[in-house]
Parts: C-alpha cells; sequence; structure tokens
C-alpha cells in the first residue's frame, strides 16, 4: 500500500494522476456497506462487527460519495468510521476514496486529502497537525499553515487507526487547539478525533471491529460503515475482473457457484481472491476444473496461511496454543447454536492476544444500557466451522483442554450426533478434509500446526457402519446419501475413498438437485468405487450453474460488452459451452475398472443432448447390461443417437426400458 496523498489544486494543473488509477479502476469491485449513526449518547442495539443491525440501519454500495452523504438525519457526517474484518476491502475502499477525489468526484467538498497508511508508517513520537500534513506531502507548494486555515476543505484518513497502538485515554485538559502545536503524538491524534483542533476538518477512519471500544469514547457525532463484503452480483463480477479472460471466469465462477460453501465465503473479497488464485493455478494445470483436486478445506487451508504470514514462525509454540483454544471455542460454540462470545470467555480462553485475534474475531460493542462486557464473532459461520474441525484434530501436549473445560475431543461422538444435528454437516466435512495427507502436511510445513491421523480410522468405520445400517436386511448394500459422496471428494485420497465404499455395491440418490461440485464429488467416488455394480438416479436433476440464479445483465464485465459484444453474451456462450447434464457421470462410468451393471435414471428429466453421451456408454462399457430412462423427453433424434450405441460392436446391453 502506497501513501496516496495529493494536493488537487496543483494536481489539476499538472495534469498527474495516481499511477494506479487506470487499472485500479478495472480491478475494482462496489462492496456492500452497511451505515448507521452511532454515538455514546445515542447508540443503537447491533453494532459493527455483527452485521446485525437495526432496521433502521441504511446499507447500499460503497463508493467515495456515499461515505459522506448526509444520513436520515439530513446531516453530513464530518467523522467516518470504516468497520471491517481482515480482508474485507477497507485499504481497497480508502485508495477507491483517493482516486475518487484526485478525479474529482469529492473536489466539490474536500480541496486537500490527507492519507495516513497506519500500518506501514513510523511517525514522529511528537508532532503538530501542520507536521502530520508536511510529513505526508513532503512535496507541498502551499505550506501547511496555509492548507490548515479552510478546514471545511480538509480531509484525514487514517488507514488501519489500529496498528498506531496508541493509548487514547489522555487528559482532555492537555489536548491542543492550535495545529501549529507540538504535542505527543497521542495528544495531536486525540486533539484531532476530539475535535479540539480543526474542529471543521472531516476524518475518515478505517479499522478492524476489534479496536473500536477505545476509539468509540473519543468521538461525538460519528458515522459508522461496516464493510458487509460483496453481494451476489458483485462476486460474479469479481471472478471475471480476476481472470479477464471470459471463459476461464465462467469456469471458475461456475465451480465455486456449484459449492455452497465456497460462494457463501466469497462474501469476503480476500476468500473471494483466495479462491480465484487456487483456481486459477488449477486451469493452468489442467485448462479445466472437472478433475479440481482443491476442495474446501485446502482452500481455507491457504487462506488461513495468508492471514498467518509472518506471524509467529519463530515461536511456533504460540500459535499453535492460540489455534488450539480459539479452535475449542468455535467447537463449542457449534455444540450450543453459538456464534457470539462474551469478553470473559476470549479472556479465560486466552485468546485476548492483539496480535492475532483480530484476525479471526470480530468484536461487537454494547449499545447504550447493554449492561454486558464486548461480544465477539468469528468472520464468517463456515470459518467457526472450520476451526471447529480443527479442534477434533489438532495435536497438543496433552494438557490443552477445551477452554472451558467441557467439551471433550471426541470425534466418534460428533459422528453419531450428526444423525440427528444436520447442522454439523460442513463440521463433519472440513473434518475429512482436515485428516488427508496433503492437509496433513501443508499444515506442518505452511501453517507450523500438527493434525492427528487417529480420527482416520474413526472416520472409516463410521462411514461403513452408517451405510450397513442405512440398508435392509437381505438387500445389497447401498449408499444413498450425498454427503457421504462430499465427505470423501473433501478428503480425496483414492485408497481411503476404495476403503469406506469397497464393501458396497450400490449407489441409490432420490429428488436430489445435483449442482456441478456435486458431480465432481460423484464422479471421483464412482471412479474408485470398486465393486459398484448398480446405479440408480430417481427424481435427480443435473446442473452446470444454478438455474435459480439470473445473470444480470447490467453486472459489467470484461470481454462481454464492447467490441461488438452484447450483454447477454455471457448467458448465450455459457449455453453453447456446456457439455450435457450427464457428462460427468457418464465419464466416472466410463473408467476402467468399472463393474457397473444397472444404470436407472427415472424421473430425471434426461433430454437429447444427454444421448450422445449415454450411446458412447452403451458402446464402450463392457459389463452394463440394464438400462432405464424413465419419463425422458429424448425426442427421435435423441432415440437415433442410442440406437448408434445399440448397434455398436462394444454393446453388451440385455434391457432397455
Amino acid at each position: 500500500t502506497e501513501h496516496m496523498v495529493r494536493e488537487s489544486h496543483q494536481d489539476r494543473e499538472l495534469g498527474t494522476c495516481p499511477r494506479e488509477s487506470p487499472s485500479f479502476h478495472s480491478r475494482f469491485i462496489t462492496l456492500t456497506i452497511s451505515r448507521e449513526p452511532w454515538s455514546k449518547n445515542g447508540a443503537k442495539d447491533g453494532a459493527p462487527g455483527t452485521g446485525q443491525g437495526c432496521g433502521s440501519t441504511s446499507s447500499g454500495a460503497a463508493t467515495a460519495t456515499a461515505l459522506f452523504e448526509p444520513g436520515r438525519d439530513g446531516q453530513t457526517p464530518q467523522v467516518v468510521v470504516l468497520v471491517g474484518a481482515p480482508g474485507m476491502g477497507k485499504t481497497t475502499l480508502v485508495r477507491k476514496v483517493m482516486v475518487e477525489w484526485r478525479e474529482g468526484t469529492l473536489h466539490t467538498r474536500f480541496d486537500f486529502v490527507f492519507c495516513i497508511d497506519c500500518k506501514a508508517i513510523a511517525l514522529p513520537m511528537e508532532a503538530s497537525v501542520a507536521d502530520l500534513v508536511s510529513w505526508c506531502c513532503p512535496g507541498l507548494r502551499v505550506p501547511a499553515g496555509k492548507i490548515l486555515e479552510d478546514q471545511k476543505r480538509i480531509l484525514f484518513i487514517f488507514d488501519g487507526f489500529e496498528a498506531l497502538g496508541l493509548s487514547l485515554a489522555q487528559p482532555e485538559a492537555e489536548l491542543s487547539c492550535d495545529p501549529r502545536e507540538v504535542k505527543p503524538l497521542e495528544l495531536t491524534l486525540m486533539s484531532l478525533l476530539k475535535k479540539t483542533v480543526l474542529p471543521e476538518a472531516s476524518l475518515l477512519i478505517s479499522m478492524r471491529p476489534t479496536a473500536l471500544g477505545s476509539l468509540r469514547q473519543c468521538l461525538k457525532g460519528e458515522y459508522y460503515m461496516e464493510i458487509l463484503g460483496f453481494s451476489a452480483a458483485r462476486r460474479e463480477e469479481y471472478f471475471h475482473r480476476y481472470f479477464e479472460n471470459p471463459n476461464k471466469a465462467d469456469t471458475a465462477f461456475r465451480f465455486a457457484r456449484g459449492n455452497e460453501i465456497l460462494y457463501s465465503l466469497c462474501v469476503i473479497p480476500v476468500m473471494s481472491w483466495t479462491i480465484c488464485t487456487i483456481l486459477e493455478q488449477e486451469l493452468c494445470a489442467k485448462k479445466n476444473l472437472l478433475e479440481c483436486s482443491k476442495a474446501t478445506t485446502g482452500m481455507m487451508m491457504f487462506y488461513l496461511s495468508q492471514l498467518l504470514k509472518h506471524r509467529d514462525r519463530d515461536n511456533p509454540q504460540v500459535l499453535q496454543q492460540f489455534l488450539l483454544q480459539l479452535c475449542s471455542l468455535a467447537a463449542e460454540g457449534i455444540w450450543k447454536h453459538k456464534v457470539l462470545f462474551e469478553e470473559k470467555e476470549i479472556k479465560d480462553c486466552g485468546l485476548d492476544q492483539p496480535g492475532l485475534l483480530p484476525f479471526f474475531l470480530n468484536e461487537r460493542i454494547p449499545g447504550e444500557g447493554e449492561d454486558h462486557g464486548n461480544v465477539y464473532a468469528f468472520t464468517h459461520l463456515h470459518l467457526q466451522e472450520f476451526f471447529a474441525a480443527m479442534f477434533y484434530v489438532l495435536e497438543d501436549d496433552g494438557k490443552t483442554v477445551s477452554s472451558l473445560g467441557r467439551l471433550e475431543r471426541d470425534v466418534n461422538k460428533l459422528l453419531e450426533s450428526y444423525k440427528c444435528r444436520k447442522d454439523l454437516n460442513v463440521t463433519v466435512r472440513f473434518l475429512f478434509g482436515l485428516v488427508s495427507q496433503k492437509s496433513i502436511e501443508y499444515m506442518d510445513k505452511t501453517i507450523g500446526c500438527r493434525i492427528s491421523l487417529q480420527a482416520r480410522e474413526e472416520l472409516l468405520e463410521w462411514l461403513q457402519r452408517r451405510h450397513r445400517g442405512l440398508s435392509h436386511p437381505g438387500q445389497a448394500l447401498k449408499v444413498s446419501e450425498m454427503d457421504t459422496f462430499h465427505f470423501l471428494f473433501e478428503m480425496n485420497e483414492k485408497s481411503f475413498a476404495q476403503s469406506a465404499l469397497g464393501r458396497f455395491t450400490d449407489l441409490d440418490l432420490q429428488d436430489t438437485k445435483l449442482t456441478l461440485y456435486d458431480q465432481m464429488a460423484l464422479s471421483f467416488c464412482i471412479q474408485h468405487w470398486d465393486g459398484l455394480g448398480c446405479v440408480t438416479f430417481q427424481g435427480c436433476s443435473f446442473h452446470w450453474h444454478d438455474p435459480e440464479v439470473d445473470i444480470d445483465a447490467s453486472v459489467p464485465r470484461s470481454g462481454v460488452s464492447g467490441a461488438g459484444g452484447h450483454p447477454n453474451a455471457s448467458v448465450v456462450r455459457r449455453q453453447e459451452e456446456l457439455p450435457c447434464p450427464i457428462h460427468l457421470l457418464c465419464q466416472a462410468l466410463r473408467h476402467r475398472d468399472s463393474t457397473l451393471q444397472v444404470l436407472r435414471l427415472q424421473w430425471c428429466r434426461l433430454s437429447e443432448s444427454c444421448c450422445a453421451e449415454l450411446a458412447a456408454l452403451l458402446a464402450e462399457h463392457p459389463g452394463l447390461a440394464h438400462l432405464e430412462l424413465g419419463d425422458s423427453s429424448l425426442g427421435d433424434s435423441g432415440v437415433r443417437l442410442l440406437c448408434e450405441g445399440l448397434r455398436a460392436p462394444g454393446c453388451r446391453l440385455r434391457t432397455l426400458r
């Protein structure tokens, strides 16, 4: 991040502009923000960091002009606090403010904008406000004192305010009223915040929710803007801006959209970046994502490694201990349907470490009249579920137990509870992903955490026991739960899948909408299922994108409009290029060691486009003897394609219904 400080009049004369401006505009995606006035005398229920404001809280797009628009009370804010968890886009939005100001959007209000990157600077111990201005802009042609005369035309930006680590509990009698008066830095900044100096200047402060407590005591009449992340339409736009190539963007977004966990996490901008980064690597290696080896857990581990980069690498024991306690807190919350944690719980767990805590938990400041202390929450529920899964597999020295001493690290208890607690699905899925050999190695080498192998056998036995109990006595042993395939795909180990499925002969799914990600999980398992003899899909539908989501033609995409493009070209391209709905299924069933004999696709709304794949399966599969295609709209031409498969020398079919 660079210091983007510009002197408006002179820049306009020189015709200069920030060097990142063109590419920045092409990359920037509008964020959704929640806006509310909030002060000690008029606190609201709900607060930044929770996404749970009260009904009068407004939300909208985050732009430079939106930050300083009049509120519902008609008042134009002088102090705006931009709140967001790490990776939500605070610094990016600050840069957007600078670029828009330079281009004239904010010139009607501010002549001078001074931006201080609190994360990257070493401020002097003593300074006046005029010194700060001169320090920010060493090349100023107008004396700092003259600039400060017109207070209303000045905006000070403090990006990452909590990084300064200043004590804001300063005696008011020592605050400054003169912008030229040299004071200790804490007093100078407090004077700006308290408006004893330059009372008519505007302030924009970006920070993490965990640092709000002390700052709130210094401000009056401030507006809080909470960054809520990407809306559904903006998530897709981000993928198109990231990849630039429309076909790659479509492929990557379709992959993420089919995975409910990943798609939900894409609301966090840095998670969208994480997912795009990994999918870009996969596309470079494989040119498509149909055999993508990076399941959800792998992307979460990469995200965790980015959060912890360069932190406590010299002292892995501290990090291991912190993560153990964090995971314990997460697991207790999942068991109790709890997403908010009181400050006492944080301290009892030993999590009150300012160098680590803000990367994982957001702070909710209590409103006026609330008698409890500060409350914390994980940035996203799926992150809490990921850390809850880690609780069961992280190794320790045998001394660490649950943060409050009440929760056992019992994998079997978690798995047995899953029978009646389907809300544990994501936690169990992450559990499978964490004990894969790749995950164990990655966590050890990249993050410095040790994963126990003990849970692998427990997971294997549970899967085998689970489906034996679902099969009726005397009938073939079948797998009829889609989540089993997701669990095995999350682990992504051929030998484990073979061991888990080897005792079963039938696959039977009913009334299931199968997304692309579902089909990828199925395909992986079918290819490693040695004894699979009968496959039945009844009332199922196969999708390569979500049919319930309308593509918003108003969302700009690179490569879609312009140069003869049409706003709906992306839609047309997708329809033309997508394989038939059962492509992955038929491809998996044709694998070399397949023992398939019976295939039933009943009431699956198959169309003519599926017949070429089915014909190829009939022609090539040496053991397929029984095919049922009930209630399908194959059409005459579709049946002709089937007949070509039936005529093939390799076809061994005996019954067609």
